[in-house]
C-alpha cells in the first residue's frame, strides 16, 4: 500500500536538495494541449460576437472563446508554479531568477519589439493602408499604444517568480500547508478542489466587482487585467505548493484518485459554464448591456467563472493522467519541445492569416479552420527553425 508522508516530514523534504526526476508526461501533454488551445482561441476570435473583426460569424466560436478565456491562462500559471518552489530550493534564488530572466525576460523584450508590432500591423493595415510598417513601428514604440498581445503572460509570470523567491527566502515552509493538502488530495481530490476554489474565488470575485471584466493595467508593452491579477497569483502559488515536495505522491500522482473521477470534474465544469451563458443572456436581453453592470451581476458571474475555471483545469489534468498511455495523448509528444516557441511566435501568423482571409467569401468555420491549421503548421515550423540557432534552445 502506498503511504502518505506525515506532515511533520514535509519541511525537511522540501528543503532537501530535490532529486532529478523523469519528466511528467501528463503535465507536458497538458501544457502542449494548452498551447494549442491558445492558438485555437486566437484563430476563432474574429468570427465571434465579442471579436467580430470579420464579417463572417459562427456562434459556436463564442462558446469556444467563453470556455478558453475562462481558464487557459490561469492554468498556465498553475503549471508554471508547479516547478517554482522546488526550482528555487535547488538552484538558489539568484540562479533561479537568472534562468527565468533568460527564459521569460529575454523573449518578452524581443517579442515586444518584433512579434507584437508585426502582429498588430495586420490590424492597422486594414484601417490605415497608407501607413508603412516602419512608421507604424516607430509610433507604437515611441507614442503608443503598445499592446502586449499574449506575451503579457511572460512579465507577469516573471513577477510571480520574483515574489516566490522573496517569500522562499523569508519562509521556506510557507507553502507547506498546500503541499500537505496535495498529499491528502491523492485520496480525496475533492478537498483540494474545494480549498482551491474557495481561495481563488475569494481573490477573484472582489476584483471582478471592483474593476469589471475590461479594465487593464497598461504601461508600454506591460499590461494585465486588473481583476485577474490575484486570480493568476493564486493559481501560481497553489501550483508552487504542490511542487514543494512529493509531487509524484500528491494530487497529481499517477495512481491518485483525481484521474479516476473525471466524470465528476466534467459535471462540475459543465454546470457553471451553462450558468455563464444564462448570465450573458440576462446581460444582453434583460439588462440591455449596461455599462457598468450591477455588482450583483458581476459577483454571480465571477463565482460561476471561478468554479468553471478550477473544474476545467482538474478535468484536463485528470484526462491526461488517466489516458497517459493512450495513443491519442502521445500525439502531442512531438510538439512538446516546441510548444513554448509556438506560443511566442504564433500571434502575427494568426493575425496575418486573418487579414488574408478577410476578403474571401467563405463560411466562418472554413476561415477559422484554415487559420488554425496554418497557424499551428507555420508557428511549429518557425519554432523548429529558430531552435536550430546556437543557444536558442535554452530560451525556446
Amino acid at each position: 500500500m502506498n503511504t502518505i508522508s506525515h506532515p511533520a516530514t514535509i519541511g525537511a523534504e522540501a528543503h532537501a536538495v530535490p532529486k532529478t526526476k523523469a519528466r511528467n508526461l501528463s503535465l507536458d501533454r497538458a501544457r502542449t494541449f494548452l498551447t494549442l488551445v491558445v492558438l485555437l482561441h486566437h484563430a476563432v476570435i474574429p468570427y465571434t460576437y465579442f471579436g467580430h473583426t470579420d464579417p463572417k460569424f459562427f456562434f459556436g466560436f463564442d462558446m469556444i472563446v467563453l470556455a478558453t478565456d475562462s481558464f487557459f491562462m490561469a492554468m498556465f500559471f498553475f503549471l508554471s508554479g508547479l516547478f517554482a518552489w522546488s526550482g528555487i530550493a535547488r538552484k538558489g534564488a539568484l540562479n533561479y531568477l537568472a534562468d527565468r530572466l533568460l527564459r521569460l525576460g529575454l523573449p518578452f523584450v524581443i517579442c515586444a519589439f518584433t512579434v507584437i508590432p508585426l502582429a498588430y500591423y495586420a490590424i492597422s493595415l486594414r484601417h490605415h493602408p497608407e501607413i508603412g510598417f516602419s512608421e507604424y513601428w516607430w509610433k507604437m514604440v515611441t507614442e503608443g499604444p503598445w499592446p502586449s498581445g499574449p506575451i503579457w503572460f511572460l512579465w507577469v509570470l516573471l513577477g510571480f517568480d520574483l515574489v516566490a523567491c522573496t517569500l522562499h527566502r523569508l519562509s521556506p515552509n510557507l507553502l507547506d500547508p498546500i503541499n500537505r493538502l496535495s498529499l491528502h488530495g491523492r485520496r480525496r481530490p475533492a478537498a483540494f478542489f474545494a480549498v482551491m476554489l474557495a481561495v481563488t474565488a475569494a481573490f477573484y470575485v472582489p476584483g471582478r466587482m471592483l474593476y469589471g471584466p475590461s479594465s487593464w493595467f497598461e504601461f508600454g508593452p506591460f499590461s494585465v487585467q486588473h481583476g485577474r491579477v490575484m486570480l493568476y497569483a493564486t493559481y501560481f502559488f497553489f501550483g508552487a505548493g504542490i511542487g514543494v515536495a512529493n509531487m509524484d505522491r500528491g494530487l497529481l500522482a499517477a495512481d491518485g484518485r483525481m484521474a479516476r473521477v473525471s466524470w465528476d470534474w466534467t459535471v462540475l465544469a459543465i454546470v457553471p459554464y451553462c450558468l455563464l451563458w444564462v448570465l450573458i443572456f440576462i446581460k444582453r436581453e434583460v439588462l440591455g448591456n449596461p455599462s457598468p453592470l450591477p455588482n450583483w451581476y458581476e459577483g454571480l458571474y465571477a463565482i460561476c467563472f471561478a468554479v468553471f475555471s478550477v473544474a476545467i483545469m482538474f478535468l484536463i489534468l485528470a484526462f491526461f493522467q488517466r489516458f497517459r498511455q493512450s495513443g491519442s495523448a502521445k500525439l502531442l509528444d512531438p510538439m512538446q519541445a516546441d510548444a513554448y516557441g509556438m506560443f511566442l511566435v504564433h500571434y502575427p501568423i494568426a493575425l496575418w492569416l486573418q487579414y488574408w482571409l478577410f476578403d474571401y467569401d467563405l463560411p466562418a468555420i472554413v476561415k477559422a479552420t484554415i487559420g488554425f491549421v496554418l497557424t499551428v503548421a507555420f508557428s511549429w515550423a518557425l519554432t523548429r527553425a529558430l531552435r536550430q540557432i546556437p543557444g536558442a534552445a535554452k530560451v525556446l
